[in-house]
This record gives structure tokens, C-alpha cells and sequence, in this order.
């Protein structure tokens, strides 16, 4: 284990930590979940499932990597010999994230040029976005060139990424989050207290946040606040395994996995204040309800805010440019974790050094990534996104739980996260990991499966759906099979 390396300090662990959990999905995917589900009784189920659900399997991950001091493959190798092939699903899945999601980030710092250069979007935000800027094609098989407004960010962004891994955990992880996460903060802060000032920001607060009651009683509500949790913390696709590996010996486990978690839904708080502050202007701008103009997604950042960023009374170019840079930067946090996961693993598993073990990772990555920068790039993101979060992260991690809660002991990961801790975890972490998590992660699964088997993904053809969705589970499944047979060491 000479290639790896330690976390500086507590500080550093826990803003890298929260830097991988706050990502895109915070900014457009968390405000239209609340709104669409009851807003502030949403509000409490996801509550809930934080303490339920988050917290839980954030302590389990981080006491596996801080135990076994490893990458997650070697870390599930060491707890059971037969196990390691599911830290190379999990390893697998890290890579299927990263090669689309560092095209969005590179859309990000487009998008930010764009708009200090007079707004170069225009009125119509859909048309630019999808003919002028994508050149989207009719289909995922119909590549249609490469995409040079999408190809040189994504280089740009791949360069960034490679220079902040090679420096290794302390010179480069830790202090690019030390930079990253408190500037991100302070521009989510001026975004929401410029969206404060706006006419209509209170009815974009209140159309999110105003309780629906009766929606506390609907299952699918209690269904998309922990999908929304289980997604939104980083859980079980490596990441916190691999961050808990570089930890000092001496580090307290359950208060970093309470500050990470919590720190990750406050965040999120924030992002959605900003998010529907500024929708409720434009609402309010073009005489609409709220509910007309709010969505989810792409659409969100790159065609519905840029229409409200058009609709802003002044400081339309700066606040666009700290708006996507404020997307860039919660990208490159998120991303930086996300191919960490991908070099640990190569490290331990084959003793590469560092620098070789990024540049051979980034070269395949990057390279792969470039079907994203093509006209058929957001089609294939799109299928690639749905199935790799609905269903690749879904079934690792319960796979994950329910390993660890049934057939590997608990009271032995428990007995050392209690050790290292300032205080004790009891019977409501095993009953949280036991029965209540894996029930919900089957019923996540089964309502998956019956909507996207009786009303294929946005329509897809049922080849692309085989070829970019389906295809995914089966693939990481093999990958990790052949690689936990190959190059093996004793796990001492």
C-alpha cells in the first residue's frame, strides 16, 4: 500500500467528503423533487430517510474504508474473499458516471462564457441548446460528428481533473475542496440573495416549500425521498469507501458520517432557495404559475434558467456566469471523487504508482467520454444517466446492505466505528441496514422496472434502451467477475 496516500486533516476529509456528495443533482434534481412531492411534508420524509437511511449507510461505508484501508474492491475482498467483485461493480459504476457526467460540467463552463458574452444563448434557449450548441442528432445511433462547443470544454475539463488527482490525497483532493467547496458556497449565497430580491422569489419559495399534508400517507412520496437520498449522498458506488481508506487511524466515524450527511442536505436547502427564487421571477415576469415553468434536469439548467437569467432586471451576464460556474464547480467536486474511486482501485489492485495509475485512467476515461461530444451525445447521456442511477447504484447497494447486514457480522463494523467514534451507535443502525433500507431499495426497484418495462425510457427504441440501458447491470457484473479474477494478492 506504498502509492497511497492520507488525508491531511479532519477538515480536509469532510469537505471532500460533502464535495463529492454535493453535485448537479443538488441544484436541478433536489428543488423540483420537493416541489412535485408535497414540498414541506417532503421536507420531513426526507428527514427521515436521512437519519434512517443516509446516515446509516454512510457510517457502514466509511467504517469498511477506515477498517480495511483500501479500495473498495480490495475493501469487500478483505471483509469476505468471494466478495470483491462487487467493489469492481461498484468501481464500474464510477466510470459509467464520470465519462457523461465531466460533458456536463464542460457544458457548464460553456454556458459561463456564453452569457459574459452578451447572453449568446438569444430568446430561444430550447433552439440554441439543441441545434446550435449540441447539433443534436435524431438518435443515439445517429452520431452526426463531433461536437466542437462540447469537445474543447470537455477537454478543458479532463486537464483540470488529471492535474488536481496527480497531486495525490492531501496535495491535490484536499486542497482543491478547501478552494472549491467554501468558493461554491459563497456562490450559492449570492445567487440566493440576489434571487431574494426579485419580484416573485416568495411565490418560487412557497410554491417549493408550501406542506401538502395528505402526501405524507403516499408511498411514492417515501419512495422518491430516499431514492433522493440514497442518490444524492454518494452511497454505493465506492466513493466513501475509498475517501474513509485515507483517514488517520485515530478518526471519529459516526460524527463525519452525521457532518457529511447533513451538510450535504443543507446544501441542498440552499440550492433549491436559489433555484425557485429565481423561477418564481420569471413566473412572475411572464404572467405564469410557478408550477408552469419549473422542471428538472438538463432543461432546468441549460434552457429554463437561462430564459430567467433573461428575464433578470439587470447583471444579466455576471449572475449567469456565477450561475453556471456555480454548476461547473459542484460538477468538478463530485467528478474529482468520482475518477478517485476509479485510481484507488487500480493502485491497489495492480501497485501502479499514482501518476501512472491517473494518466492510464484519465487517457481511457477521456477518451470513451468523447461519444458525449458528438451530435447523439445527449441521447445516449440520457440513457446512460437513467439506467447507471435507477438501477446500477440501486442494486449494488442493496446487494452492499445486504451482505454486510446478513451475512457478514454488523456488530464487528459496529464495534469499530464505536471505537474510533466520540459517540456509540446502537440497534437502530442494524435495524436501519436489516430491514429497513433493503425494503425500500426492493420497492425502488420493482416500481422501476414495472414503468420503464410498460412505458419505455422517454420513448426510446427498445435496441438503445438494450444497447445503453439494460446492457449496464450485466456488463458491470462481468467487468467485476473477470477483474476480481485477475492480478490477485493476498489480502494481509
Amino acid at each position: 500500500m506504498s502509492n497511497r496516500g492520507e488525508w491531511g486533516s479532519r477538515t480536509g476529509f469532510i469537505l471532500a467528503a460533502i464535495g463529492s456528495a454535493v453535485g448537479l443533482g443538488n441544484i436541478w434534481r433536489f428543488p423540483y423533487v420537493v416541489a412535485s412531492n408535497g414540498g414541506g411534508a417532503f421536507m420531513v420524509v426526507y428527514l427521515i430517510a436521512i437519519i434512517t437511511a443516509g446516515v446509516p449507510i454512510m457510517i457502514l461505508e466509511f467504517t469498511i474504508g477506515h477498517k480495511m484501508r483500501r479500495s473498495a474492491p480490495l475493501s469487500f475482498k478483505a471483509l469476505n474473499p468471494k466478495w470483491e467483485w462487487l467493489g469492481w461493480w461498484q468501481v464500474f459504476t464510477s466510470f459509467a458516471i464520470t465519462i457523461y457526467y465531466v460533458v456536463i460540467i464542460g457544458w457548464s463552463l460553456h454556458y459561463a462564457m456564453t452569457s459574459l458574452m452578451g447572453l449568446g444563448w438569444g430568446a430561444d434557449t430550447s433552439t440554441y441548446f439543441f441545434s446550435e450548441y449540441l447539433k443534436l442528432s435524431d438518435g443515439p445511433f445517429s452520431l452526426g460528428g463531433l461536437t466542437m462547443g462540447a469537445f474543447i470544454p470537455l477537454l478543458i475539463v479532463w486537464a483540470i481533473i488529471y492535474f488536481v488527482l496527480v497531486r495525490g490525497v492531501s496535495g491535490g483532493i484536499e486542497k482543491a475542496n478547501k478552494i472549491l467547496m467554501p468558493t461554491l458556497f459563497i456562490m450559492v449565497l449570492i445567487i440566493l440573495f440576489r434571487g431574494l430580491s426579485l419580484p416573485g422569489a416568495l411565490a418560487g419559495i412557497d410554491y417549493m416549500f408550501k406542506p401538502d399534508l395528505s402526501r405524507i400517507a403516499d408511498p411514492n412520496v417515501w419512495v422518491a425521498a430516499y431514492g433522493q437520498v440514497f442518490f444524492s449522498l454518494s452511497v454505493a458506488f465506492a466513493i466513501m469507501i475509498t475517501y474513509s481508506s485515507y483517514l488517520p487511524e485515530k478518526s471519529d466515524i459516526n460524527n463525519n458520517a452525521f457532518l457529511a450527511s447533513f451538510a450535504d442536505c443543507g446544501f441542498s436547502l440552499l440550492a433549491g432557495l436559489c433555484v425557485f427564487t429565481i423561477l418564481g421571477h420569471m413566473a412572475f415576469t411572464e404572467g405564469k404559475a410557478v408550477g408552469d415553468v419549473a422542471t428538472a434536469g438538463v432543461g432546468l439548467a441549460f434552457i429554463v434558467f437561462p430564459q430567467a437569467i433573461n428575464a433578470l432586471p439587470g447583471l444579466n451576464e455576471l449572475f449567469g456566469a456565477l450561475f453556471f460556474l456555480t454548476l461547473a464547480f459542484a460538477g468538478f467536486t463530485s467528478a474529482i471523487s468520482i475518477n478517485e474511486v476509479i485510481i484507488a482501485a487500480a493502485i491497489d489492485k495492480f501497485n501502479l504508482t499514482r501518476k501512472k495509475a491517473v494518466t492510464i485512467i484519465i487517457l481511457i476515461a477521456g477518451t470513451v467520454s468523447i461519444i458525449f461530444a458528438t451530435g447523439a451525445g445527449l441521447h445516449i447521456l440520457d440513457l446512460v444517466d437513467h439506467y447507471v442511477n435507477e438501477y446500477n447504484i440501486v442494486l449494488s447497494g442493496l446487494i452492499e446492505i445486504v451482505l454486510l447486514g446478513w451475512v457478514y457480522k454488523l456488530a464487528r463494523l459496529k464495534d469499530h466505528a464505536n471505537s474510533v467514534s466520540d459517540f456509540k451507535i446502537g440497534m437502530w443502525w442494524d435495524i436501519c441496514l436489516k430491514y429497513l433500507t433493503p425494503a425500500l431499495l426492493i420497492i425502488m426497484i420493482v416500481l422501476k422496472l414495472k414503468t420503464d418495462i410498460t412505458n419505455p425510457y422517454s420513448g426510446y427504441p427498445q435496441i438503445a434502451q438494450i444497447v445503453f440501458g439494460w446492457s449496464i447491470p450485466f456488463v458491470a457484473l462481468i467487468f467485476g467477475l473477470i477483474l476480481s479474477k485477475i492480478g490477485n494478492k493476498e489480502i494481509k
